[in-house]
């Protein structure tokens, strides 16, 4: 089998996860092929500001369709909530933390007004702004291990980052502060890598091994809230579900760029039922929208 994959530090880390997972159930290697998408080759444009539309899986998605590679392994975060009708995601293996966490010299704390905070993401800027810091925001572009330099080497105070991948790297000993999930909820579906094949694969059945049900439920449920509201990255929102034995919860926020909150809200499900908990909570926040 061939495995596409972005060229990142971090990308290959995770095909490298997926591949040794494979050969332990197949006893087969995994060739892999590296893929340029279209938001690697951008590095000076803010993502919300752009058609982020699979900015970091068409081009993979794309040669799965054409039978380049065999499967994709994506970011979950960056697969976008519509498929082509011929792919499917074939497995969600078992979560990372999906906390977001601060990069820094300093404690969030003793970040004082003025201070420089690194971020391209809207939601990280509204969850900034709603806190009321008086943080300046410059924006921050690059792979992991370059926005983490870029702190280092003072071009700026901090940055906040996905905790999988610092984990991933491990890069943990440059982690200040981990943020709750509702002081500062991520995007939908952080944490967790997703496994693209064609619904017609012969490898189909074999990558769905890694499957990890609770954690598909989880994104299930997350990526449901975005898919009925219609947005992107071009609206703050944050969205986490957490499975509690048989029950699934999920939270989702909205701001406004400037940090005002739109609406919360917080429901629960049997974990069974994670496509209606997202569409009815969806449907709680559209007339905000």
């Amino acid at each position: 089998m061939i495995v596409g994959t972005r060229g990142s530090e971090l990308a290959l880390t995770q095909t490298n996860y997926i591949r040794n997972r494979l050969f332990d159930l197949t006893n087969n290697e995994v060739e892999t092929k590296i893929i340029k998408t279209t938001g690697d080759k951008i590095t000076t444009s803010q993502l919300y500001n752009m058609d982020s539309k699979g900015l970091f899986t068409k081009e993979l998605d794309r040669a799965v369709l054409e039978e380049e590679v065999d499967f994709a392994v994506h970011s979950l975060k960056d697969v976008p909530t519509e498929l082509n009708e011929d792919l499917e995601i074939a497995a969600v293996p078992i979560r990372e933390s999906p906390n977001e966490v601060l990069v820094s010299n300093y404690s969030w704390e003793d970040l004082k007004k003025g201070s420089t905070l690194g971020t391209s993401s809207l939601r990280r800027e509204a969850f900034c702004n709603m806190y009321e810091k008086g943080l300046e925001l410059k924006p921050i572009r690059g792979n992991i291990g370059t926005r983490v330099e870029k702190v280092l080497d003072g071009e700026v105070d901090a940055t906040i980052m996905a905790e999988a991948g610092l984990n991933r790297l491990g890069l943990t000993k440059c982690i200040k502060n981990r943020f709750s999930l509702d002081y500062l909820t991520p995007p939908a579906g952080q944490g967790a890598l997703a496994i693209i094949t064609r619904k017609d694969s012969l490898a189909k059945n074999t990558i769905r091994k890694l499957n990890h049900h609770e954690s598909e439920q989880e994104v299930l449920a997350e990526k449901t809230v975005l898919k009925e509201l219609g947005i992107g990255c071009q609206w703050p929102l944050g969205s986490i579900a957490r499975v509690n034995g048989n029950e699934l919860s999920l939270y989702s926020i909205l701001l406004t760029q400037k940090g005002e909150i739109l609406h919360k809200a917080k429901l629960k499900s049997p974990i069974g039922e994670a496509e209606d908990l997202g569409k009815k909570l969806a449907n709680d926040m559209k007339e905000f929208i």
